[in-house]
């Protein structure tokens, strides 16, 4: 009798963890923190704009991992982040020039990883 009440409360368990799995992958609900991701403002840039760079990032699977790409991002001084999460890659608009290793820096121990830096 005891293995069987122990068999449902781990059947239970699988269905629980199953269905939250299916909502996951369906993008019904969020890998690192909440169902919803708050919008992030964008960053407004002050003048002119002389370049732009497209950032190929892995790592990110939700809202959430949008917007914290893009806080970090736009924590570096002259630049604005845009990210495409289904592309899997950031625009960064500069109103000077950038380089490449500040922007691996700004995203470095974040757990997500630089795989390309491009022109723009």
């Amino acid at each position: 009798m005891a293995n069987i009440i122990v068999g449902l409360i781990v059947l239970a368990c699988l269905a629980v963890a199953a269905r939250h799995i299916y909502k996951l992958f369906k993008g019904e609900t969020s890998c690192c923190g909440g169902s919803t991701a708050p919008k992030v403002p964008a960053k407004k840039l002050t003048g002119p704009i002389v370049g732009e760079k497209l950032v190929k990032i892995d790592g990110m699977t939700c809202a959430n991992c949008k917007n914290r790409v893009e806080l970090l991002l736009d924590g570096i001084d002259g630049a604005a982040a845009k990210v495409n999460l289904h592309r899997g890659c950031a625009t960064v608009r500069m109103t000077r020039d950038v380089s490449d290793e500040e922007i691996r820096r700004a995203l470095a121990g974040s757990g997500y990883a630089v795989q390309a830096i491009e022109q723009g």
